[in-house]
This record gives C-alpha cells, sequence and structure tokens, in this order.
C-alpha cells in the first residue's frame, strides 16, 4: 500500500525545516497528535541534512478483523532523515512498530511554492500477517494514515502559526 498526500504551509523553506528539525516542536506535533512517551533520541540539523529520531506510544482505533492480530497500542521508533535538494529538501523516513509485523517506511519533500512550502509524504507500508495483511494495509491507507498525516500537517500550521 502507497499513499501520498501534499499539503503547503504559508512559510519558507527554511522556517519549515527548522521546526521540523526543533526538538520542542517535534514533541509538540506528536502532543497535539494525542501521542504520549514522546522521547526525542536524536535531533540535529546542519546546512545540508537534518536527522531527528523519535519514540512514542500511539494508539490506533483498529478494524475488529484487525484487532486479532495487532495492538491497538504501539511505541514508534521513527527516524526522518533530511537533506538540502537546490532549494528545497528531500529526505526518507521509517517507522519501526515495537512487536508489530508492520513495516511502514516513506519519502518527504519540501518544495518553495511562492511565499509558501509544498511538503508531500508518500508513506509505504506493509503487514506481514497470512490471509489479512492486505486487507489491514488496504484499511490503513484509506483510514489511519490518511487521518495521520492530516493531523501531522494541522499540528505543524499551528506550531508555524504561533512561533512564525
Amino acid at each position: 500500500m502507497e499513499l501520498s498526500r501534499s499539503h503547503t504551509y504559508p512559510a519558507s523553506v527554511d522556517a519549515v525545516i527548522a521546526f521540523l528539525s526543533d526538538a520542542d516542536a517535534v514533541t509538540r506535533r506528536y502532543e497535539g497528535m494525542g501521542h504520549r512517551d514522546i522521547e526525542i533520541r536524536e535531533c540535529g540539523r546542519d546546512d545540508d541534512s537534518a536527522r531527528i529520531v523519535t519514540s512514542r506510544v500511539v494508539d490506533v482505533e483498529l478494524p475488529g478483523f484487525a484487532r486479532k492480530v495487532l495492538s491497538p497500542t504501539n511505541t514508534m521508533v521513527q527516524t526522518d532523515e533530511w537533506r538540502r535538494d537546490g532549494d528545497g529538501w528531500t529526505g526518507e523516513f521509517r517507522v519501526e512498530v515495537a512487536g508489530a509485523p508492520v513495516e511502514m517506511s516513506g519519502t518527504m519533500s519540501l518544495e518553495p511554492d511562492g511565499s509558501g512550502t509544498v511538503h508531500t509524504v508518500t508513506t509505504s507500508m506493509k503487514v506481514k500477517v497470512p490471509l489479512v495483511g492486505g486487507k489491514i494495509a488496504d484499511w490503513a491507507g484509506k483510514n489511519d494514515i490518511p487521518r495521520t498525516l492530516q493531523a501531522e500537517f494541522d499540528a505543524n500550521d499551528d506550531w508555524l502559526s504561533s512561533h512564525g
């Protein structure tokens, strides 16, 4: 399952990468999304790259067929790696879900758009469970992942409006 979403922020690329690689902003974004036990394991940026590693506990409302093989509460470790790419930034992310047969990764980009920045996230997810894994990944792609991406974009907008 692969899903791509874009969102435009009313801020420059430099302002967006600055808050995406700011430990306080990352913590507040996840808190705003309802995640808990947030730990910033690594958060650093220079002129040409950024690396952010976080751990957090996330609750997901699973459909009945998925509850038999997945837990609704999971610890996720996410690694975001960004690099400067011309006037913008590109990157990759990986999400490890502790104890779950789930693989999640993807790409990210920040591109200037007038006075704003377009943030595009493409997510790929695999659920390694016989018979229902594809059905779970399909459900996540239609429900949970779009909702999570929108919550992240909204939290980013809130941060930018209060700190920009």
